[in-house]
């Protein structure tokens, strides 16, 4: 399994949440509230967290393909949501606990 993750500073957190699992759920399986969700996609998935200040993505995929493609995805989709913002995206690789 390849996953990664990235930490978004933003005081619109659970604002880009749900609209990414909205925007996501006409097309893929998905589950979401205002403070966390989960979107399947046929190549991988995203789960997604708000925090204090932040939005916390993750995204897995069974090879480097896939979490490739997952990253491009998400992070496209995000970066036109939250365009006023600008965000910085740069996934790390998740370590284990």
């Amino acid at each position: 399994m390849f996953t990664n993750t990235v930490r978004i500073t933003t005081t619109r957190a659970s604002t880009y949440l749900q609209q990414l699992c909205k925007h996501f759920g006409h097309k893929v399986e998905v589950q979401f509230d205002p403070h966390s969700g989960h979107i399947k996609f046929p190549f991988g998935q995203c789960d997604l967290s708000t925090e204090q200040d932040s939005l916390v993505l993750t995204v897995t995929a069974e090879n480097q393909a896939d979490q490739t493609k997952i990253r491009s995805v998400i992070a496209s989709h995000l970066e036109r949501f939250a365009f006023r913002e600008n965000p910085k995206i740069e996934w790390q690789p998740k370590t284990a606990a």
